[in-house]
């Protein structure tokens, strides 16, 4: 593989001279171009053996010099049929598979080279070059030992394209001779006779725009400079394509900091940058803003309402309790006496307990909100944090405490709101139901669910829980109605007297058709009875109370409007503190954590992280961020270079009186190395 670079003359002697240097030698110049040869030679036998072996192995050679285009020509080995030597047997197979592994590249210029003595219509060159290039418009046709034909024959209908047609033509050269190579004879020495050959010719003299050697190199060049315009403007945009990825990897990779403003002001603006990022994620005004989920403010406000509101709403307070639990709740508010209004303990402890319940998801609520916040701080590191990995960690710790230090008083304040709930039931809320609208919505459910009940025992019931409910505010405000025109019964100073040491709802005891209107006669009885008693001849025995105790599984009708009421008042008193939940926890949660937190954080930032003694640590780049900075920088010298180049290509090949800046005369000083076959 021959790369030739081209180097622009300079007034020193030394660089105006040409030169060669081999990959496998790095470093070393070859000034003798006959020792490039034998370098060429040593090189194969080592890689290929002594006797004829073909390898894969490249020999690559560059040559800079002022006389020769930028371009690279790779030298392939001749098609060999019978393998000789250390050649193995599928020879053939492998040297085509090496050979249309170059050819077969659509920016490769393929030389079929074929000699003159041979049948053109059989060349393999044309063959694979066919294969690789079915329309023929990069193929060029060479034809050599024109020199060698027997006498009386020529290569005229070769070179003019009658044989074998090709787009691009045919070329006629005469090259050196095996003998010329071993006496040295120089290339200079060569092109001379063979200009002198084709001139003396008598068919090749009418030709002479298709033979020789500077032919060849002027044709190349004018394929050359057609394959350039061609391919400049998408070759110009594909370069600007890389120019501009080239410049994002360099302001990712930032600018070498030394002195100590400019690692403040570096790290100062990595900080705000971080903030500034932190708060427009939140607000929704993020630069970076998807389009196929959530992010940001709008997935905190996702966990309020679809999360937090919608589970508490789905909760009903009476879910976890049966009502036997209720039952037997107010029969222990009773104490030792049956209670002639439904207690309010009950109801007061089982709406604390419900109450209660509201703490869990509140808390909940603020650990999802303040996940979300994790998750921006690790969306909106800046480009530059990634070159710090000690500054990441820091800003890293110093965020998670902050929104941890931030939790708590979230956390204290939603407890405190929970406790107030709980220490103070308003019974006077003006969303409460009460107890008379409690009272009458129960009768109507236990009548629609007693189908079979006798309409007058239900229309009794009614009145007696109506004219109660009326009893019992006017206890409350401490007359009894219709005092001027009835003496009070005994059943109403009970509930008098009753009034004075229990705190009621307003809602009586069911006493109904219970109550006995006889009382002598009870009490007659009851005398008779024990009288007989004491004629028995031995005593009764109770039994044992059993260890737990339970209401009777018989539950009466007041039993049962006991139980509903309750769970009216219980079910309205919830539904007022949880939409007073709903609204306060969004409020304490963005009040304490988030809005602190955009407002204070680059404070907090500024406190622990912005200290001249850190700022060395903090700047620490990593040893490969360092390195793929070098590359890019270099990688964007030698864009700009191209692009220049391909600007000022483009501009002489736009100039109307512009000519090809190599002729063929100094494009061939380069000396040619030996040919062991014929080439492709």
């Amino acid at each position: 593989m021959l790369m030739l670079q081209n180097r622009p003359p300079r007034g020193d002697s030394d660089d105006a001279r040409e030169w060669g240097e081999f990959r496998h030698l790095p470093g070393k110049r070859f000034y003798d171009f006959s020792k490039i040869r034998q370098e060429i030679q040593d090189e194969t036998e080592r890689g290929a053996g002594f006797n004829k072996g073909v390898s894969e192995k490249q020999i690559r050679l560059m040559i800079s010099s002022p006389n020769v285009l930028n371009m690279t020509l790779i030298d392939l080995p001749g098609i060999t049929k019978v393998p000789v030597g250390d050649q193995p047997t599928d020879i053939e197979a492998r040297v085509k598979k090496m050979i249309m592994s170059h050819i077969k590249q659509e920016n490769c210029i393929i030389l079929a080279v074929t000699p003159a003595n041979s049948d053109l219509a059989n060349s393999d060159a044309l063959q694979m070059a066919r294969d690789a290039d079915p329309a023929g418009t990069r193929t060029i046709g060479v034809i050599t030992k024109l020199d060698i034909m027997d006498r009386g024959t020529n290569a005229c209908n070769f070179l003019l394209g009658n044989i074998v047609p090709l787009s691009l033509g045919y070329v006629g050269v005469v090259n050196r001779s095996q003998e010329d190579l071993n006496q040295n004879r120089s290339i200079s020495e060569a092109l001379a006779y063979e200009d002198q050959f084709f001139h003396d010719h008598p068919v090749y003299h009418g030709l002479s725009d298709c033979c020789g050697v500077p032919q060849l190199a002027k044709k190349l060049n004018q394929i050359l400079e057609h394959h350039i315009r061609m391919v400049l403007p998408s070759l110009k945009d594909e370069l600007n394509c890389h120019m501009i990825a080239v410049v994002k990897e360099l302001q990712t990779s930032g600018e070498v900091v030394e002195s100590k403003v400019e690692q403040g002001a570096v790290l100062l603006s990595i900080l705000k940058k971080y903030c500034e990022a932190f708060s427009a994620l939140v607000d929704g005004k993020s630069q970076e803003m998807s389009t196929r989920e959530l992010s940001g403010g709008a997935r905190i406000h996702y966990i309020f309402q679809s999360i937090f509101v919608k589970s508490l709403e789905e909760v009903d307070p009476c879910e976890a309790l049966t009502d036997e639990d209720i039952r037997m709740a107010i029969q222990n508010a009773n104490g030792p006496r049956n209670a002639l209004f439904v207690p309010e303990v009950p109801f007061q402890i089982l709406v604390r307990r419900q109450i209660h319940r509201l703490l869990d998801p509140s808390l909940q609520c603020l650990r999802y909100v303040h996940a979300e916040l994790l998750k921006m701080s690790h969306a909106c590191e800046a480009p530059e944090v990634q070159r710090f990995p000690v500054l990441r960690r820091k800003l890293e710790d110093v965020m998670g405490k902050f929104l941890r230090d931030g939790i708590k008083p979230a956390e204290r304040m939603i407890g405190n709101m929970i406790e107030m709930e709980k220490g103070y039931i308003n019974s006077s809320h003006p969303n409460f139901i009460g107890g008379s609208k409690a009272v009458e919505l129960a009768v109507q459910q236990l009548r629609s669910s007693q189908d079979g009940t006798d309409v007058e025992s239900v229309s009794t019931l009614e009145q007696g829980l109506r004219s109660r409910a009326v009893l019992a505010n006017s206890v409350v405000k401490g007359s009894l109605p219709n005092q001027g025109s009835h003496p009070q019964s005994m059943n109403e100073r009970s509930v008098s007297a009753g009034n004075a040491y229990s705190r009621t709802w307003g809602i009586s005891s069911i006493i109904g058709k219970w109550a006995s209107p006889n009382d002598r006669s009870a009490n007659t009885a009851l005398g008779e009875t024990f009288h007989d008693m004491e004629l028995l001849p031995s005593m009764i025995q109770l039994r044992d109370p059993p260890p737990i105790l339970k209401p009777l599984e018989t539950q009466t009708e007041r039993e049962a409007v006991e139980v509903i009421v309750t769970k009216l008042l219980l079910r309205s008193y919830y539904d007022i503190v949880r939409k007073n939940v709903q609204d306060f926890v969004p409020k304490a949660i963005m009040h304490f954590l988030v809005n602190h937190t955009k407002r204070d954080l680059l404070n907090a930032f500024v406190q622990k992280l912005y200290r001249e003694n850190l700022f060395k640590e903090m700047l620490r780049e990593q040893d490969d961020v360092i390195l793929k900075r070098k590359r890019s920088q270099e990688m964007f010298c030698v864009l700009q270079q191209a692009i220049q180049a391909i600007d000022e290509v483009d501009s002489e090949m736009s100039s109307p009186n512009s000519n090809s800046s190599f002729s063929a005369d100094t494009t061939m000083r380069l000396p040619r190395t030996p040919s062991h076959h014929s080439h492709v």
